[in-house]
């Protein structure tokens, strides 16, 4: 599945081949932990990374990694994944950074609700990591922005009950928001100047 957009921009699954290019997947790993660094500065000890090369590889192999570029050069990803029979979940969403505003966030996410759409998933569910005790001003502007696109808040937890193994990385306590959005075939797309990015 392919989509376009004015400034060329093309959306696609990488190809389980593509888990073999070692320099796309550094690339790919480079950019969504270099958009995370920012994102969710502060909640994570020094040196924590998002994700790492093996995993990466492993998702593309997967044929889970959609890849945003315009004009062939890498500048966005969004990871997507059936979870049950009725809920596609998407994660891993990164935009870069030098070209905030042209769409690339909302792209992918629209990308991501079609891709669920296509394979009769109902719903559509992503993850939110926020800070118990402070607001983080990114997680902040994710939040409205998710809020107005449709999806909801449908649980709290705290990250150790559903990632025990990333708790002990944390420089801060958090909590994991579950938002949801109930996805209609057809339905319209997200309107412009809706990306945070």
């Amino acid at each position: 599945m392919t989509s376009s957009s004015p400034a060329a921009l093309e959306i696609g699954i990488e190809p389980a081949a593509s888990a073999d290019d070692g320099a796309l997947v550094a690339a790919i790993t480079e950019l969504v932990n270099g958009v995370y660094v920012i994102a969710e500065a502060g909640l994570w000890v020094d040196g924590a990374r998002r994700t790492d090369a093996r995993e990466i590889a492993e998702l593309v192999r997967w044929e889970e990694l959609a890849v945003a570029r315009i004009d062939g050069r890498l500048v966005g990803v969004v990871r997507v994944r059936a979870l049950d029979g009725g809920t596609a979940e998407f994660g891993m969403l990164a935009a870069d950074p030098a070209r905030r505003g042209v769409g690339i966030g909302r792209a992918l996410v629209a990308f991501a609700e079609a891709w669920a759409i296509g394979r009769g998933f109902g719903a559509m569910q992503l993850e939110l990591l926020v800070p118990t005790s402070w607001e983080h001003p990114s997680k902040q502007l994710l939040h409205d922005w998710y809020s107005r696109i449709g999806y909801r808040v449908v649980r709290t937890s705290a990250l150790g009950e559903l990632y025990p193994e990333l708790e002990p990385l944390l420089a801060t306590s958090c909590d994991l928001v579950v938002y949801r959005k109930a996805l209609e075939p057809g339905g319209a797309a997200m309107p412009p100047g809706s990306d945070p990015d």
